[in-house]
């Protein structure tokens, strides 16, 4: 490990200008997986500044409805709280679903939107890797792929994004607000990560320097929401296939809104915009899921390992919309 300056940050702002001002610097919250990649040689950076201190820890109802949760949130006080269980479930199921007990102890929220890929090249250091090391090549596109995308990859890159809290994010219509050098700033958090395209290096479109210091939530306007994680253990398994939805129903069985992300599939989560335009406005039944399936997944490409995931994808998501509009609504 390279040797590193560390600083605890006071306030935001400081943090913010000691990051800006360094190249090398980066900012430590939770450490569950920057720590993991000082250990591997796969970050090393010249200067830590700690921002798990800082007063950004609470959970609380803005005007309108709309709920703001401090990036130092860890991801279970996030998942029992109870404004999140009663309103957004949906979030609560996919953050319970995310790594280790042990590990959701220590993991912030935003820290879980800019945790990296786990692809098996890219930490390993000793195999090219375009995402590590801008220009050496992708060792996955001829290796072992069971794990990759089928959905906007590229030739550079066909890395997935391995969050669930996320997934269930992007279904929500959160925003993501920003710290910066010139100023604070509110994105969608669909428009925080980016696809590889030709600079799979980056993964969100954050500048350097920029510090997440919130998620606001929407008001919950729909009636059912669910995350379903398909993996190969039972638990401490990242998503082969993941589905958020949130859905809002008329008595009469006619969709009105309807929400989808998945997880597991793309190097960002992937909102299943598509499906959606399908879907709302139409009668909720099994032929009409899987039309919106099938309709999401028709840029689906497969590599060497992972053509099971494009029917294990179709399948989910029809299996998670018809078990929620099947059921009573949440509220």
């Amino acid at each position: 490990m390279r040797p590193f300056e560390y600083q605890r940050a006071h306030d935001a702002a400081g943090a913010v200008a000691a990051v800006a001002a360094r190249p090398g610097a980066r900012f430590l919250a939770g450490g569950t997986n920057l720590v993991d990649h000082l250990k591997l040689g796969i970050a090393a950076p010249d200067l830590l500044v700690d921002v798990s201190g800082l007063p950004l820890d609470t959970v609380e109802e803005l005007p309108g409805g709309r709920v703001r949760v401090g990036a130092m949130v860890r991801n279970s006080d996030l998942a029992a709280h109870p404004l999140i269980r009663k309103r957004y479930p949906v979030l609560s199921e996919a953050l319970l679903a995310g790594a280790s007990g042990q590990l959701r102890n220590m993991a912030t929220t935003g820290g879980n939107l800019l945790q990296r890929t786990r692809c098996l090249y890219f930490q390993d250091v000793t195999t090219p890797c375009n995402k590590r090391e801008p220009g050496s090549g992708c060792s996955a596109v001829e290796g072992y792929t069971r794990n990759h995308a089928i959905l906007g990859a590229s030739e550079r890159c066909v890395a997935v994004h391995p969050s669930d809290m996320a997934v269930a994010m992007a279904a929500l219509d959160a925003d993501v607000v920003i710290l910066g050098a010139a100023g604070a700033r509110t994105i969608p958090l669909t428009a925080l990560h980016r696809l590889p395209g030709d600079a799979p290096d980056r993964d969100t479109l954050l500048e350097h320097g920029e510090l997440i210091t919130a998620v606001d939530l929407p008001p919950g306007t729909y009636s059912r929401s669910a995350y379903r994680k398909v993996r190969d253990r039972a638990s401490y398994a990242f998503a082969l296939v993941s589905v958020a939805a949130v859905v809002s129903m008329d008595d009469g069985g006619t969709i009105g809104d309807v929400r989808l992300a998945l997880g597991g599939v793309a190097h960002k989560p992937w909102r299943a915009a598509r499906a959606e335009e399908i879907l709302r406005g139409a009668q909720a039944s099994e032929d009409n899921f899987r039309q919106a399936a099938e309709a999401e997944l028709e840029s689906a490409s497969a590599l060497g390992d992972n053509a099971f995931k494009i029917p294990m994808v179709r399948n989910t998501m029809v299996a998670v919309l018809r078990d929620l509009t099947g059921r009573p609504a949440d509220v």
